[in-house]
């Protein structure tokens, strides 16, 4: 009886050891990650050169760069001096767009696109177009210059839209409804 004793207490005391981590085998130096910064910083220069000659190409317009990183020229703006809001979060829009590569090539165009209406920092839109909405005023049409990091980027819109392609997108902001009507009309 005494051995099936010693036998269970030697059991218990050894089934209490806490586990230990593994190791991985091998290690990884972090190239793969100074690499794709690489690739990444020399696409961002091949499209930031792309989008330097639209710009230079089109002479008529007057091109702004804006701090998110993307370039707009208006097309029609506003002359309304009293008109002065521009769409903040929670803010309803109705808005038409356009895009197209930057040699002007339709991808989507102009009524292929039914009129959309967002609500500002509530509802996904690709990152360029959430941030150039933000700039405009009721009634005003803009063109955007998105490097692909603000547009579809590294996936495109998987449907017409391809890898890291930089485009071209005409938006008309059509009407802004505030946050304070909207609670106001529940």
């Amino acid at each position: 009886m005494n051995k099936y004793l010693i036998f269970i207490a030697i059991l218990a005391f050894g089934a209490c050891k806490s586990p230990e981590a593994r190791y991985p085998v091998t290690q990884k130096s972090g190239s793969h990650i100074s690499e794709s910064i690489a690739k990444n910083q020399a696409l961002l220069e091949k499209e930031m050169q792309l989008i330097e000659a639209v710009i230079n190409q089109d002479s008529t317009r007057e091109y702004q760069s804006s701090q998110d990183g993307f370039w707009y020229t208006y097309n029609k703006k506003s002359d309304d001096t009293t008109n002065t809001i521009t769409p903040e979060f929670g803010d309803i829009v109705e808005f038409d767009y356009s895009i197209s590569t930057l040699n002007d090539e339709a991808i989507y165009a102009e009524g292929e696109k039914a009129t959309r209406t967002y609500a500002v920092d509530q509802e996904k839109l690709f990152s360029g177009l959430r941030q150039g909405l933000k700039l405009m005023k009721e009634g005003e049409t803009v063109t955007f210059l998105f490097p692909s990091y603000k547009a579809f980027g590294y996936y495109g819109d998987k449907n017409k839209i391809g890898t890291n392609w930089p485009i071209k997108t005409k938006v008309t902001l059509n009407d802004i409804k505030e946050k304070e009507e909207i609670q106001n009309q529940e």
